[in-house]
């Protein structure tokens, strides 16, 4: 996997703006269409889960729908409009309120949280994808519109609120970029992570009899367990100093 491949808004920003909220013109004369953009969206997606983003191609959505390429135009631009359809159709906010937390702002990020790494993990091709630009379509309104509602009882200042979401997605997105990218090299490679540095012990085990390295010989042997649970105990440092700092404006 590679990162990056691929960058959200690359298109033409308008006409995908347009798709994104449905504004575009619509013809009222001639053959009815016989696709409809959901389907080709949705199996743009299907594509993507199940063969990466590069298998994603305007002659491959068009062959799996049974219909020529061209006729998929008609519909979107090209690819890159496609892409930012994609995204948005992926990141759609859960309806469910038990998905976002007990109604405080602390569980309201930490849902948040957990479901962003769930999406990356399910569909671990938007990690290749840059969307530090990303196009504000239906699903990125609606879902920062929920977590902004549940966040601004922390009474911070409205750029410190948006500040924070971007936090927690960033840390969200190295935690899962990292995850993502082990599992990938456990399946190229056949040998587990476990198995992968236990074959490094032995000569491990020299380095750090010759005394160069006295903390790290020190340390206890559970510590490299691939048990422990790296993402959740950096999210709850995370929102304990948020804590701190809600505590400190309300004082």
């Amino acid at each position: 996997m590679t990162s990056s491949t691929e960058t959200s808004g690359s298109g033409d920003i308008n006409r995908t703006l347009e798709l994104l909220w449905d504004t575009g013109k619509r013809p009222s004369r001639g053959p009815k269409p016989s696709l409809t953009l959901d389907q080709i969206v949705e199996r743009a997606v299907e594509i993507a889960d199940r063969d990466g983003l590069p298998g994603v191609s305007m002659r491959r959505i068009a062959t799996e729908l049974g219909t020529g390429a061209m006729s998929l135009y008609r519909y979107v631009p090209g690819k890159a409009e496609l892409l930012d359809l994609m995204l948005d159709r992926v990141q759609r906010p859960s309806e469910n309120p038990a998905d976002l937390g007990d109604g405080t702002w602390r569980s309201a990020l930490e849902a948040m949280a957990h479901a962003t790494l769930a999406l990356y993990r399910r569909r671990p091709w938007l990690l290749e994808v840059n969307q530090t630009r990303p196009l504000l379509g239906p699903s990125a309104l609606d879902g920062m519109e929920k977590v902004l509602t549940l966040i601004r009882p922390m009474g911070l200042t409205d750029p410190e609120l948006v500040s924070t979401v971007i936090m927690v997605d960033a840390y969200v997105v190295g935690a899962a970029r990292t995850q993502v990218y082990q599992e990938a090299a456990e399946r190229t490679s056949g040998m587990t992570t476990a198995d992968f540095y236990s074959a490094q012990a032995p000569f491990l085990e020299r380095v750090m009899a010759t005394g160069r390295y006295p903390v790290l010989a020190s340390l206890a042997e559970d510590t490299w367990s691939v048990t422990f649970d790296h993402f959740g105990f950096g999210l709850q440092q995370i929102l304990d100093g948020l804590e701190l700092l809600v505590a400190q404006r309300e004082s």
